[in-house]
Order: C-alpha cells, then structure tokens, then sequence
C-alpha cells in the first residue's frame, strides 16, 4: 500500500500542484514522471502505478499547454463551429469528438456565431494552446485567418463544404455540394407539377447562399426563374421566423405553389403557421426544408426535406485529420458524402 506523500507546497503564482511536486512526492525525476504518466512502455509498469497514485493523492492536473511548449505537440483538436443551438453542428462535433477521444485526443471548441472577426480570434487564441490538428466549418474564411492556418503548419480539414475550380486543390474537406443539393430539391419540387417556387431563407451564411444558388441554376434550366420569389432575412434561423416568412410570402405572392426553405426549422414554422391560417399543405402550397433536422418527420404534414450526412461529415473529417496528424497522405483530399432527397407529406 503507497503510505500518503510528504506536505505539497503548491505553486506560489497559481495555487497548483505541479509537475515537481509530484516528481519529489513520487522521489523520482520530472521527466520519469512525465513519462509515466504518458504511460510509456520503456518505464517500469511499477513505476506508472506508482506515479499515478502520488499524482491522483495530490489532484495533480496536467497543464496541456506547458505540455505543448516542451514537446512542440498537444494532445488537443481544435473545432471551430458556427452554432450550438443547431442540431446540424450538435450531431457534426459530437460524431467528430466520439471519434478523436477514442483516438486519445481532446477537442477545444470555439463557436464563431457566423461572425468572420469572432472566428479569427478564436483561432488566434486556440493557436497559442499548439492544437495537433484543427477542424473548421466551412471554406470562406477572412485573408487574416486564411493567412493564420497556413503559417500555423497544423494539420486542417474543412467541414461541410466542398471547393470550388477557384479554390485550392490541396484543401482538405468532407462534406457535400451545398449548390447542387439546392438545385436537386428544387428540380424535385419542379417534377411534383410546382411551377411558382419560393426560395425562403435566413442567416445568409455561404452555404445557405450556396443553395439559393441551386435553386436560381435549377429554375433558370426551366426557364422558371423569378427574381421576386427570393426571400432573404440574415436574421438568425428560427421557427417563429419561418411562420412570419411564410405569412409574408402568401400575403405577397399568392400564386406561389412551393416554397423551398433553407433550414428545416424554417419550414417547420411554416407548417405550423400554415396550420393557423388554415392553408393547405401540400394542395395549396408544398413545403420543403434542407438538413432533414430532428421533429421534420412528426410535423403535420410530415417535412419533405433534403438529408444531410452532419454525423458520417464529423466522424469522417476527424479520421482523415487523424491521417494527417500521423503525418501521413489521406487516400482523397475532398470527401464528398452527398445528400438525400426525404419525400414526405409536404409536398
């Protein structure tokens, strides 16, 4: 049985018990107790068990940024995401933290709040912990922090967008084609006899302008593009806003016979204002949303919708940053996961 350590004096600055006092309480080095506890197969198994007990007896915490600036490495992933209040990004870092901390690393997130500067500082900050890898939502990023993730040399995959032939070919991404997922659901409505589509969409962020895009390119092939039926509020993307939006469109545009939402819970505010005003869903006007998010398939009618892989895009994005970290080649560069069209009652 280990008899309980001498009195720890804690470090003067930070009240913390250090690296050294854990070293002295265990009489060995500082380097044998940062092996040990890294779990080293060259130190005696012995010798671990017996660091481990002196540091858990003391509540010795490992500062991972000391760490880093002595070993030039972390045991950390940095994630920068848009949103927790949406459950695309929820599903994304959860798939992707599962599958990094069963490969013995921690995630530090950021949330940007779809702010350019928010999410510069943010990498600034999370670049000075030495982060081994780094994941980040997106491909349109301000010059300053294009310019920090280049010269910080960590290893990065994009998440959810896919370059376009004026984006570089060495960036590394997972996820889907946000503007032909646009026009698919469009040209879908278009085959389900709709003519007058509605394009309705909020926050604005580049992926949701991606799929306005679809839907302009699908119905401009049709020859039934109208410049007057794009409804755009960079408001945040919420079921009140989508009832009011679909208020609007049907007080202003009453021949519409579809209208096409950028979000689900858009779409879903429009089924349940369609409820109160007493229009018909799918016979007077379809619904249709994109992400396929949790309740599309409860609501009254059921939500046609466009699926989206967010989970396999954070577990497969964290497995090729895994490959990257190791300081090997991934098999692709761009992972394209793709989308599915969800019909449902709505339209």
């Amino acid at each position: 049985m280990l008899s309980p350590p001498p009195p720890i004096k804690s470090h003067r600055a930070t009240g913390r018990v250090t690296l050294s006092d854990v070293a002295r309480a265990a009489g060995v080095s500082s380097s044998t107790v940062s092996r040990a506890l890294r779990g080293e197969r060259a130190v005696d198994p012995l010798l671990i068990e017996r660091v481990t007990a002196v540091s858990r007896m003391l509540g010795y915490v490992p500062d991972p940024a000391a760490r880093a600036l002595a070993s030039a490495h972390s045991n950390h992933v940095a994630i920068l995401i848009p949103l927790l209040s949406n459950t695309l990004f929820v599903d994304l870092l959860d798939a992707a933290q599962t599958t990094l901390r069963a490969a013995g690393f921690q995630t530090l997130m950021g949330v940007t709040h779809y702010n350019e500067s928010e999410e510069e500082q943010l990498l600034r900050e999370q670049l000075l912990h030495r982060p081994a890898g780094l994941l980040i939502t997106g491909l349109d990023h301000n010059p300053s922090t294009h310019k920090l993730m280049a010269n910080s040399r960590v290893p990065c995959v994009h998440l959810m967008d896919l370059p376009t032939d004026q984006q570089a070919d060495a960036t590394y991404c997972v996820g889907f084609r946000q503007t032909d997922a646009g026009a698919a659901m469009t040209r879908h409505l278009f085959k389900r006899g709709r003519r007058r589509i509605a394009f309705a969409a909020a926050q604005l962020d580049p992926r949701v302008m991606q799929r306005l895009y679809g839907w302009r390119q699908a119905l401009q092939e049709a020859g039934a593009y109208d410049p007057t039926l794009e409804w755009l509020n960079p408001a945040p993307s919420s079921l009140a806003l989508g009832g009011l939006m679909f208020e609007q469109i049907m007080q202003q545009h009453p021949k519409v016979d579809a209208i096409f939402f950028c979000n689900d819970d858009l779409a879903q505010g429009a089924l349940l204002a369609a409820l109160r005003l007493g229009i018909s869903v799918p016979s007077e006007v379809a619904i249709a949303g994109f992400n396929d998010l949790t309740g599309s398939d409860q609501m009254v009618p059921t939500l046609t919708t466009v699926r989206t892989p967010r989970a396999r895009i954070g577990e497969a994005a964290a497995q090729m940053l895994l490959t990257l970290m190791q300081g090997e080649v991934p098999a692709l560069t761009h992972l394209d996961l793709g989308y599915e069209i969800v019909q449902r009652e709505s339209s």
